[in-house]
């Protein structure tokens, strides 16, 4: 098998990604190309649950079903 296809098999998908801050962390830096990307500020969001404002410029929650969301 080549490496293209193994990597290619490996996408994973921000609803995927474990509800934990450091899986967040870990996934959009390395959606970024491995610049790593980290919280720049935690408040309270939508349906009660915290959000995220990341260094990407994007805020993220959970929602009722425990998968991230980017929140608009």
């Amino acid at each position: 098998m080549s490496q293209a296809f193994v990597k290619e098999s490996e996408e994973q998908w921000l609803h995927d990604v474990v509800p934990t801050l450091n899986a967040l962390i870990t996934y959009l830096t390395r959606e970024n190309n491995g610049v790593r990307v980290y919280e720049k500020k935690s408040m309270p969001g939508p349906q009660g649950k915290e959000m995220h404002l990341m260094s990407n410029g994007l805020s993220y929650s959970i929602d009722r079903d425990s998968k991230w969301y980017v929140v608009y």
